[in-house]
């Protein structure tokens, strides 16, 4: 995982129930978390930035990553669309430019 930066573009995984979705996307994260080898970045677009707000259990283990160095980025654009600004808890408001940046040197692992 190291060489890799995660592409967080929903705010569950996978298509169906929206609460099984949530549910297993906080289940990546939370053993992601555990393991040795993290990624590089988390660059949270669309509907992926709500998973750094305080109405998301996956906001507590974006921000344990963030504690163990791994960068969490939120797409600016995004963020204003859905007006989060002032509800952010975990992750950096970051620009399209650093997720190019970041594609460009590591693979990208894409949720949605």
């Amino acid at each position: 995982m190291k060489n890799k930066v995660i592409l967080l573009a929903s705010d569950q995984l996978g298509k169906g129930e929206k609460e099984l979705g949530e549910g297993v996307l906080e289940t990546f994260f939370t053993i992601l978390k555990q393991k040795e080898e993290l990624p590089a970045a988390v660059f949270c677009m669309n509907r992926g930035v709500f998973t750094l707000s305080e109405q998301s259990f996956v906001s507590l283990q974006l921000k344990e990553l963030e504690e163990k160095g791994v960068d969490v980025f939120a797409c600016k654009t995004c963020v204003d669309y859905y007006e989060l600004g002032g509800q952010l808890v975990a992750g950096k408001i970051s620009g399209m430019d650093r997720f190019i940046d970041l594609a460009s040197e590591y693979e990208v692992l894409t949720l949605s």
